[in-house]
């Protein structure tokens, strides 16, 4: 934790958003619960958005979520990086702009086409989680060779390539469901 009278305001808003709003100040698992926090913010406002939305502006909406995130996680990530620290525990941003990153597959769900889980379409957002945390967890290539840029982007580009593992094996699993799916009504049929 900072001490907040010694930092510029600069500062002191980058720890604000780095941090995730403070969630990334969680004793125990910042990282997973800077995630949580990410995927309930995502949820709400795909909550919120008008009942005509379709699908390609609920994704641009995510992928200016992620993108804006990302540009202003650089920034204020980097400002958290010291020589001493450059990940600090507490710069959980990255899960923010990486949990949204995931979501992309819950943003294009239509669920007319996917009735293997039409009843519970927000179950793609809980998945999102749960393989972006592993992914970000296990790190596999390129996430922890780029871990090691430095500052900011370094802290923010290994979320960037889970969230894109974790939308690899999302998309993977939809065309699956969709493939049994499809084999259970000819076989029916």
């Amino acid at each position: 934790m900072p001490d907040w009278k010694r930092l510029s305001w600069g500062d002191r808003l980058a720890w604000a958003i780095g941090s995730g709003f403070g969630s990334g100040f969680f004793p125990i698992a910042p990282g997973t619960v800077g995630s949580a926090a990410a995927a309930a913010i995502y949820v709400a406002i795909m909550l919120l958005l008008p009942a005509g939305w379709g699908y390609l502006e609920r994704l641009l909406l995510t992928l200016a979520m992620a993108g804006g995130g990302f540009a202003i996680g650089v920034w204020a990530t980097g400002r958290m990086s010291t020589d001493d620290n450059p990940d600090p525990g507490a710069a959980v941003w990255d899960e923010f702009v990486g949990m949204w990153l995931s979501c992309a597959p819950a943003a294009i769900f239509d669920d007319s086409q996917w009735r293997l889980i039409a009843d519970w379409p927000w179950l793609l957002v809980l998945l999102a989680f749960c393989a972006f945390r592993a992914f970000d967890i296990i790190k596999p290539w390129p996430c922890r060779r780029l871990e090691l840029l430095p500052g900011g982007r370094g802290i923010m580009l290994d979320d960037v390539a889970a969230a894109i593992w974790a939308v690899a094996l999302i998309q993977t699993l939809m065309q699956l469901a969709l493939l049994v799916s499809l084999i259970i009504w000819f076989s029916s049929g």
